[in-house]
């Protein structure tokens, strides 16, 4: 994505992955691993019953050879695999505001890889535009985050289109186990949903939708000569028209409700991350919303 220097390139990375720990460590922290449920229980010990002990937890047979009442202890076995579907279509890079949306994508899944390594889960990724571009199975260690780090910043993807439904579908193929799949993208693709819910279906699915600004709110900034990097096709628009402003923000506000309606329906937690947002912040907020939910489940 840009031209630098392996020096350069060391050094840069060596910065977001000191930015990064932060963010997990102060905002993140106890938040992420409350967050999911382990992939099963395990036996953890016999011990006698003690008051508050659920009936249910009682094991008969030591009972019935102690004549006393002991109960069997399970712990939930905590590894998990995190895996991240990441949209390197050419419409990531851009940017209004700050850096460009591709750039914010790496730095989010710094965080997701180091706050699933922090825990002793596993991480991988898949790298997608209209084609496959490169995939990382599931695996624990330093060096796995870092190399999500610098493939989403530095590799150059051989396609510049975008095919959702072709990372969802592939998704599938690749994993076997059941994971926590968080998806990096724009979302500005169709003829996903059968996949995705496909996906959803066998896996814990997180949309995190990586916006600029301005495609949510048309700046007024008068003559502006557009440029679709996935298509070619070039117009030029009078962004400062009260009339344009309105159509484009109603057709943005309807593709924006359709989108969150259907992944709704599919189960699949959104959330929106804009440019002008703290990512630190937003992450924050899903995880503590999604851990109270499943504390709530598990009264």
């Amino acid at each position: 994505m840009l031209t630098q220097s392996p020096a350069e390139i060391i050094k840069r990375i060596r910065k977001l992955e000191i930015l990064t720990k932060i963010i997990v460590s102060e905002q993140l922290s106890g938040n992420y691993h409350s967050s999911f449920r382990g992939q099963g229980l395990e036996f953890a010990e016999v011990r006698e019953y003690q008051a508050g002990d659920s009936f249910r937890s009682i094991d008969w047979n030591v009972s019935a050879r102690y004549g006393a009442p002991y109960i069997k202890k399970f712990r939930e076995t905590r590894e998990l695999n995190v895996f991240l579907i990441v949209d390197v279509s050419a419409s990531m890079d851009f940017a209004t505001l700050n850096a460009y949306k591709r750039e914010r994508m790496a730095e989010i899944a710094a965080v997701l890889s180091f706050s699933a390594l922090s825990n002793h889960d596993k991480v991988g990724m898949l790298m997608y535009s209209s084609a496959l571009e490169k995939y990382l199975p599931p695996r624990q260690g330093k060096k796995s985050a870092l190399q999500i780090l610098r493939e989403i910043l530095y590799y150059e993807p051989k396609a510049r289109g975008s095919s959702l439904a072709g990372a969802f579908e592939s998704t599938l193929r690749l994993l076997k186990k059941r994971s926590v799949v968080f998806i990096l993208s724009d979302f500005l693709d169709k003829g996903f949903s059968r996949p995705l819910e496909i996906l959803a279906r066998k896996h814990d699915v997180i949309a995190l939708q990586i916006l600029d600004d301005a495609e949510l709110v048309l700046p007024k900034a008068g003559l502006v000569r557009l440029h679709d990097p996935e298509t070619g096709l070039r117009t030029v628009i009078d962004s400062s028209h009260p009339e344009l402003r309105k159509v484009f923000e109603k057709a943005v506000n309807k593709e924006q409700a359709a989108l969150e309606a259907g992944l709704k329906r599919m189960q699949v937690e959104h959330v929106l991350i804009k440019n002008s947002d703290s990512y630190g912040n937003a992450l924050r907020l899903f995880f503590e919303r999604r851990a109270q939910r499943l504390r709530r489940r598990r009264r």
